[in-house]
């Protein structure tokens, strides 16, 4: 969770011009364009701004509804086989969260890579004289 929202703030801090990313598709580690990609860094840029906020707020409901406290109490018959039950649903979803996290995470660290290169190509490099 932490990477994610640490890559997400490196993106938004460092990418100034999204506009630089329009036209520019997602390529693999070897530099050529990664196959089926049909949108580019400027739209996935905009995606991933978009949900952020949600995975925030996600985050607070979940703490807002664990500091409510806990539901009524079930039978103790049927709390057992609904709590295991209850406990492979979560299991299932937060599973399903981490790797969902882990995607966004890689597909923000390779936009703001991108972002860097073509910043680098545009701007001449400290070391040379721009005249």
């Amino acid at each position: 969770m932490e990477q994610y929202f640490s890559a997400t703030q490196k993106m938004e801090q460092e990418v100034m011009f999204p506009s630089l990313l329009r036209g520019v598709f997602p390529q693999q580690e070897g530099g050529t364009p990664a196959p089926g990609s049909h949108t580019d860094l400027y739209e996935r840029y905009q995606l991933l701004k978009a949900i952020k906020p949600m995975v925030e707020k996600g985050l607070a409901s979940v703490s807002d509804q664990n500091a409510s406290g806990p539901d009524a109490e079930t039978p103790s018959d049927d709390g057992d086989t609904m709590d295991a039950q209850l406990e492979e649903r979560l299991s299932h979803h937060l599973a399903g969260l981490q790797q969902v996290l882990s995607h966004l995470t890689r597909d923000t660290n390779a936009l703001t890579r991108r972002y860097s290169q073509i910043l680098e190509q545009i701007s001449p490099s400290e070391g040379q004289p721009s005249w």
